[in-house]
């Protein structure tokens, strides 16, 4: 299922700082890891953009929203559940706000708190890591094959 996911409420449940000029950069790296290991749609908003940077962009499979200093992450979020008329329902949305989330159940998307998303997050990165290290392993056998197989190729150069 696709997430909404409201930025500046999710990076302090992250652990990261939203007086960090890099915070909302560390936290699309972090979605971008999600993504690849769920193979879900994201779109992140972020508030307070300042003149010349609001818009919306692309980091590999993540899209952007960096919405305009005056206007908030919360009302383009429910802008977009809006325009999604019936197809809301098939999307989440990641917040702690009531505001946010009382949108979500008004276009009847789901929703799950900032918090819970943590969890989800860090139990998709870490099974993610321990599949990684699992895979390492290779038999005394399977090297020695790794071994004559390049041991072959350079001979033919």
């Amino acid at each position: 299922m696709p997430y909404l996911i409201d930025g500046h409420n999710l990076i302090p449940k992250l652990g990261l700082h939203l007086e960090d000029p890099d915070d909302e950069m560390e936290l699309v790296r972090l979605l971008q890891d999600f993504v690849r290991i769920t193979r879900q749609q994201v779109e992140v908003y972020f508030d307070g953009a300042p003149a010349g940077q609001a818009g919306s962009r692309k980091f590999g499979s993540i899209k952007a929203h960096f919405v305009p200093k005056g206007q908030t992450a919360d009302r383009a979020i429910r802008r977009r559940l809006e325009n999604m008329e019936k197809s809301a329902k098939n999307w989440t949305v990641v917040s702690s706000d009531h505001e946010v989330q009382s949108s979500a159940r008004v276009n009847q998307a789901k929703f799950i708190r900032s918090e819970e998303f943590v969890k989800q997050l860090r139990i998709e990165l870490s099974n993610k890591t321990k599949q990684d290290n699992d895979n390492i392993h290779l038999s005394e056998h399977e090297v020695d094959e790794w071994l004559q197989l390049f041991q072959k190729k350079e001979k033919k150069e």
